[in-house]
């Protein structure tokens, strides 16, 4: 844990980027638009910059989710209402494999009534790892 982290504060940004990551939530266009704020912005894995409208119509277009694993959470509070989350991921595979290892980095904004909400995303590529 970071000096300063709150550790309700991180499980809960935690599950939240781990709902974001699955089936349910990348299918559903109503969660998406209330777990993404509305001046969201995604700079991809891809090297593509993706805004809130270009991410939910991905989503909702993608005919297969695949399996999302993360791990080595982070969370630096950068003020009251802004939270920085850093996390690696990868894709597992039928077989097992990681495949598609990433740093990511979320930075997620607290408003009154919409609660917690992701602004901005980046994924890195990464070497590849072993989850803890």
């Amino acid at each position: 844990m970071q000096p300063g982290e709150q550790p309700s504060l991180l499980i809960e940004l935690q599950s939240l980027e781990i709902e974001l990551h699955q089936p349910e939530a990348r299918g559903n266009a109503r969660r998406l638009d209330e777990l993404l704020h509305d001046d969201f912005c995604e700079f991809g894995r891809s090297g593509k910059a993706y805004t809130k409208a270009d991410m939910i119509h991905a989503l909702q277009s993608a005919t297969q989710h695949p399996s999302i694993v993360a791990d080595r959470f982070l969370a630096q509070s950068l003020s009251a209402d802004n939270v920085l989350l850093t996390y690696r991921s990868a894709q597992r595979l039928a077989n097992g494999d990681l495949h598609h290892p990433v740093l990511r980095s979320s930075l997620w904004q607290h408003s009154p009534g919409q609660g917690w909400q992701m602004r901005f995303h980046q994924g890195t590529p990464a070497e590849p790892f072993d989850m803890d």
